[in-house]
């Protein structure tokens, strides 16, 4: 298969180079396209208001990866490699393997999340790696599994326009992983907190910390034709107990379940009918 790589830790991280490296072993036309330096938490931004520049990287990689350095974000990476530097469309696109998780609501701001989806607003099947642990080093595991799913994705693409978010515990989290499963996307909640220091010019300036405080749950409420998917745990839960999790994400942010709720909400209906006498 010709497989995109890209990430958000830079082009340097070990976790990219793994996962490159494993999949450049098993046969398949890997290109890597990552930004220059660490870009994580830049979500889906996209660089509008000077130009990107790309250099080759040699040395890094196996023998048989192109790799490219660029001064953009993820987003830029995946739509610049696919509009400009690779003569045809890949067969899938991946990004990661991501140094640290991408659960609940971190998707929200991950920018290995949205390099992905970057593929899926193209048409072309994607998916997000993260090895979750503080510190974790061994990313072989995680390219392992990374290597199996591209073969199950070889001889059963994905039909939907979505992205598989995996998540993958390392060893300093769980001695074992105990399988793999279907999750849905739970949440996570940070206290963030911003330090205020001083540079050495006496200007202020403030250094954003944070801490994972609660985890859990965040859902509307269900629709009763949607009550199935409690069925799956959540991506939260489910790492914490020695699994790997695959999560389903889509582009399209609709909350299915509030369209009912809005259409009959009073408020709303109260301006629809002034503004239809003016």
């Amino acid at each position: 298969m010709k497989i995109l790589i890209s990430n958000d830790d830079g082009i340097f991280a070990i976790g990219l180079r793994t996962l490159a490296n494993r999949l450049a072993a098993a046969g398949h036309a890997v290109t890597v396209v990552c930004p220059d330096r660490e870009r994580s938490a830049t979500g889906h931004g996209l660089t509008m208001h000077k130009p990107l520049r790309v250099d080759p990287v040699a040395a890094v990689f196996a023998e048989g990866v192109a790799a490219w350095a660029c001064s953009g974000t993820p987003s830029d990476c995946v739509k610049l490699a696919l509009d400009a530097i690779l003569p045809t469309a890949p067969d899938l696109v991946l990004s990661g393997i991501n140094h640290g998780a991408n659960l609940g609501t971190d998707v929200l701001y991950s920018g290995t999340v949205s390099a992905a989806m970057e593929g899926v607003l193209e048409g072309i099947p994607s998916v997000a790696l993260s090895l979750v642990g503080p510190g974790a080093e061994d990313f072989q595991p995680a390219a392992e599994f990374a290597h199996q799913l591209v073969l199950g994705l070889g001889q059963q693409p994905l039909s939907l326009p979505i992205l598989l978010n995996v998540n993958v515990p390392s060893r300093k989290v769980v001695d074992r992983i105990r399988g793999v499963k279907i999750a849905r996307q739970g949440m996570r909640r940070w206290y963030d907190q911003f330090e205020k220091r001083t540079d050495p010019r006496g200007k202020t300036y403030y250094w954003l910390a944070g801490k994972v405080v609660e985890e859990g749950e965040a859902e509307l409420p269900a629709e009763p034709e949607l009550v199935a998917q409690k069925q799956f745990p959540t991506d939260v839960a489910a790492i914490k107990e020695g699994f790997i999790t695959l999560t389903p994400l889509q582009y399209n942010l609709t909350a299915y379940s509030g369209l009912t709720r809005l259409s009959s909400w009073i408020p709303y209906s109260a301006v629809e009918k002034s503004l239809a006498k003016d």
